[in-house]
């Protein structure tokens, strides 16, 4: 497993569906207040509402309260083809138009995507000039052992 140097793509935004919760990375590495492995359990035995069939799985990462040491939302999600019957449990998140860079990796899940939040991390430490936006950043696993992260990124 290697991950791809960043690739910039401008992105039209798009709306998902599904569930999330609010947290942040010092809590994600203690196993006691760790809740992104229960909210992907959640994710994959839950039946989303007008799923579309051909869509991938995002995790969208949005309302920073400052940066990636800060606390902000993850929404385990789908696209879509009727966000309005979406269902009181399900929450529905708008990834932003904009800048992105893009981080490419293959191997086992969850472990390629660890991987790839590492080399994002030492990126943006290895490049001070580019700045990340904290508006919306997303995962997406569109086929078994392939991941993306799309990081928003300030003009």
């Amino acid at each position: 497993m290697s991950v791809s140097k960043p690739e910039l793509v401008e992105l039209d935004g798009f709306t998902v569906v599904g569930m999330q919760v609010r947290t942040k990375n010092a809590d994600e590495f203690n196993p006691q207040t760790a809740k992104l492995h229960q909210l992907w359990e959640r994710f994959f035995t839950t039946q989303i509402p007008n799923r579309k069939p051909t869509s991938p799985i995002y995790g969208v990462y949005s309302d920073y309260a400052s940066d990636f040491n800060d606390f902000y939302t993850v929404t385990a999600c789908v696209e879509v083809s009727s966000a309005q019957e979406r269902g009181s449990q399900f929450n529905q998140i708008n990834v932003q138009q904009g800048d992105y860079l893009v981080f490419k990796n293959s191997g086992p899940i969850p472990q390629a995507i660890y991987e790839t939040w590492e080399a994002v991390w030492d990126y943006f430490k290895a490049n001070p000039a580019v700045v990340r936006a904290y508006k919306t950043d997303f995962e997406v696993c569109a086929a078994p052992e392939q991941c993306e992260i799309y990081i928003g990124i300030k003009k």
